[in-house]
């Protein structure tokens, strides 16, 4: 891929219409002398590297090595598997490109990006009547698909952009946050093709498009509300990697009152939000609406009543965006659970990768071993099918580890299954150095090999890509409390749970464990019970050492006899069962008297 992406710029470099190497490098300069790069050193260095090594006709020789080395000082022995930073800081490299661009002035000739897929500079004009491209390189369509039209792209952005500009001087400083929140994320969103057929909108995550919110109040200030919740809206839902969304352009085109089943049979639209912002005196009012585009239900609807502070206006916008986003988008939430039911019903080939991560995310919030078999081999072929499918080959990661901690295969197969779950996680941030869910296949790894620092640095690089994920927050708070740091662990896991619509079970396990060894024994039960009705194995057993707890025996010997069936390990040998998952030693001990007491017969000795 990298040779056709290098091919791809030596062309646009020494095309006709593309920009002089004079006209890049004083927009280098700019982009060096801005605000957007003064707080670190290594990203200028990396842009100035990959833009200069372009320019001098070497994008052939612009890998990984050669930038390590070149602009990080890396030793010649450098592993780019095993030290990810030129990967990472390329990443925080295009994100700051993009963030620069935001605030593009008229004295901003040239756009330079660095395309994923590889490290080769991409260099075109930014001006009217020039197509404006991704960080991807993918030109965006016009309102109607066509090719011609596509070129008033640039146009149409600077339009919208001397048009905030213009309210931001008539309105005050709330309306020129709002026009930078909104160019931003019209930065880092790209107007879908239009054309796509209804059929495909699901193949690769759902495809929802957010009609302004409508303002209920008069008042200019609602007004400028509703547009921000727009806009926020938009760039939160873009965190979560299984979903594609219209631009806020797009989106800004579209009236409120839209007819969401015409927009999913022009438009190729999954799911349609809508919204509206009322101010009462003292109160601020959200509601928000999730419609099938397919058939016109409504299968989500939320309601958000707030206390404005008009000292931050801004953070209360973020906190209600942030909880529409959060019971939309999160992996067991709204959208996931109403795709993958449109996909069982429809089982359409083109959707069948995407099927396959929705069966793989069901698994993991039931860990059911009837689920097991059939989301490893759908993933398997999934990643024959689409090998660029990066989410895909993250899932496979997290299932392999599943195959062997989970016990789901024959010991001997174990260190197979673990290799090929490195692999496959690997190959997913390889493919995409935003993978969240890559990323979240590698912490728990390393958390599983008892690397529990570089663990908990790979999730929160996860976490950093989706702050408001509640899955991200729960690995931390769990890996956290396992290890019997509470303090930190706890918080994390009650955000998930109070950020998660339907939170699964297993995010209450550590919960169950530190007020079991609290002496809170009917919390305990409370919160094992979150997950022992759908069978889990840790479930029941936490389920179990709480009723002995409680002096509830023959409930106890009832859940015993339950989480044997579901897990022999765990009863068979419990110690090395919960030393499988890196659980703390002093845990471990408290957690095998509980089962003690509860009537289970420990083994003289362990496999740990």
């Amino acid at each position: 891929m990298s040779e056709r992406t290098d091919e791809s710029t030596r062309k646009d470099i020494d095309a006709p219409d593309a920009p002089t190497a004079e006209a890049v490098r004083a927009q280098l300069a700019r982009i060096l002398d801005s605000s957007k790069l003064q707080g670190s050193q290594r990203r200028r260095d990396l842009l100035s590297y990959l833009v200069e090594e372009t320019l001098a006709g070497r994008s052939d020789q612009i890998k990984g090595y050669t930038v390590a080395l070149a602009v990080f000082g890396r030793a010649e022995t450098f592993d780019p598997s095993a030290d990810p930073v030129v990967r990472l800081e390329a990443g925080r490299l295009r994100r700051a490109l993009d963030t620069y661009y935001v605030d593009a002035s008229e004295a901003d000739t040239v756009r330079i990006t660095i395309p994923k897929g590889a490290y080769v500079a991409h260099f075109e004009w930014l001006a009217i009547g020039k197509p404006l491209r991704s960080a991807d390189n993918r030109i965006q369509p016009a309102p109607d698909g066509s090719k011609d039209d596509a070129r008033s792209a640039g146009a149409d952005a600077s339009r919208w952009s001397m048009a905030l500009n213009g309210d931001a001087r008539r309105t005050g400083p709330i309306a020129l946050l709002l026009t930078v929140a909104l160019l931003a994320v019209a930065a880092l969103s790209w107007l879908w093709p239009r054309g796509d057929p209804p059929d495909v909108a699901d193949a690769y995550g759902p495809v929802i498009m957010v009609l302004p919110f409508e303002a209920l109040s008069p008042d200019e200030e609602t007004g400028l509300i509703a547009n921000g919740m727009t806009q926020d809206v938009i760039h939160d839902l873009m965190r979560f990697p299984d979903l594609r969304l219209y631009s806020v352009q797009a989106s800004f085109r579209e009236n409120a009152g839209a007819d969401p089943v015409a927009l999913g049979e022009t438009l190729a639209v999954s799911y349609v939000l809508r919204g509206n912002v009322q101010s009462d005196p003292g109160k601020l009012r959200l509601r928000a609406q999730l419609v099938d585009a397919s058939t016109g239900e409504v299968i989500w609807s939320g309601g958000y009543d707030r206390t404005p502070d008009p000292n931050d206006l801004l953070g209360m916008r973020s906190e209600l965006s942030a909880s529409v986003a959060t019971a939309l988008g999160e992996p067991f939430g709204v959208m996931n659970a109403a795709s993958s039911r449109r996909l069982a019903a429809r089982n359409a080939p083109s959707m069948a990768s995407y099927a396959c991560v929705l069966r793989a995310y069901e698994y993991r919030r039931t860990f059911e071993d009837a689920l097991f078999v059939p989301s490893l081999s759908c993933l398997t072929e999934a990643v024959v099918r689409d090998a660029g499918y990066a989410d895909a080959w993250a899932m496979l990661g997290w299932l392999n580890l599943d195959a062997a901690r989970q016990d789901m295969v024959p010991v001997e197969n174990h260190p197979a299954h673990l290799a090929a779950a490195q692999d496959a996680a690997s190959r997913a941030v390889t493919l995409d150095s935003g993978s969240q869910r890559g990323f979240e296949a590698l912490a728990a790894l390393a958390f599983n090999e008892g690397n529990y620092a570089e663990a908990e640095r790979l999730q929160r690089e996860a976490l950093a890509l989706n702050p408001h994920d509640p899955e991200a927050l729960a690995q931390l708070g769990w890996r956290l409390a396992a290890r019997g740091n509470w303090v930190k662990g706890l918080p994390y896991l009650e955000q998930a749970i109070v950020r998660s619509a339907d939170p699964p079970g297993w995010y209450f396990h550590a919960i169950s464990v530190h007020e079991y060894l609290e002496g809170n024994y009917a919390d305990a039960l409370a919160a094992a019970q979150r997950s022992a009705k759908f069978g889990s194995a840790i479930g029941l057993s936490l389920a179990a050492i709480s009723y002995a707890g409680l002096d509830q025996m023959e409930a106890a010997s009832n859940e015993l006899a339950m989480m044997a069936k579901a897990w022999p390990l765990l009863a068979r040998d419990p110690a090395a069962a919960y030393a499988s998952f890196q659980v703390d030693d002093q845990i471990i001990a408290a957690l095998l008297k509980g089962l003690h007491d509860a009537g289970l017969v420990l083994p003289a000795t362990t496999n740990r």
